[in-house]
């Protein structure tokens, strides 16, 4: 099964560069695979990222959303991103919501061809 996942940043800050994306592309990565799922595409801009992920029918999307935002949020906030730290306070990376969307009715290679055109941030 495919869910089209977006987190945004919390307030909506732009706060991501290339190289926090590189990075979280990794943390993501690491974690689908905890759960037996394949980060399938990864791109985000300066507020917000989007993932393509192939899952088990097993594995809930909500389990599998906070892990992901989770295990992001502590492994950037520990990593100390200049960026990060100067526009968000507190513990929090993430917006408390997410959007999640099945894949069932539209091709996998048009959604990912729309998560690759999201404007990376330099």
């Amino acid at each position: 099964m495919h869910v089209h996942l977006v987190f945004v940043t919390k307030y909506r800050r732009d706060v991501f560069t290339k190289k926090i994306l590189d990075d979280l592309k990794i943390t993501f990565t690491k974690v689908c695979e905890d759960f037996e799922a394949t980060l399938v595409e990864f791109n985000g801009e300066d507020d917000h990222v989007h993932l393509l992920v192939n899952y088990p029918p097993k594995v809930p999307v909500s389990g599998l959303v906070n892990s992901l935002k989770g295990v992001s949020s502590r492994r950037v906030r520990k990593a100390d991103y200049p960026s990060i730290k100067n526009k968000l306070w507190g513990n929090a990376l993430w917006s408390p919501s997410y959007f999640a969307s099945s894949c069932g009715g539209a091709p996998i290679g048009l959604i990912r061809q729309y998560i690759e055109q999201q404007r990376t941030p330099r």
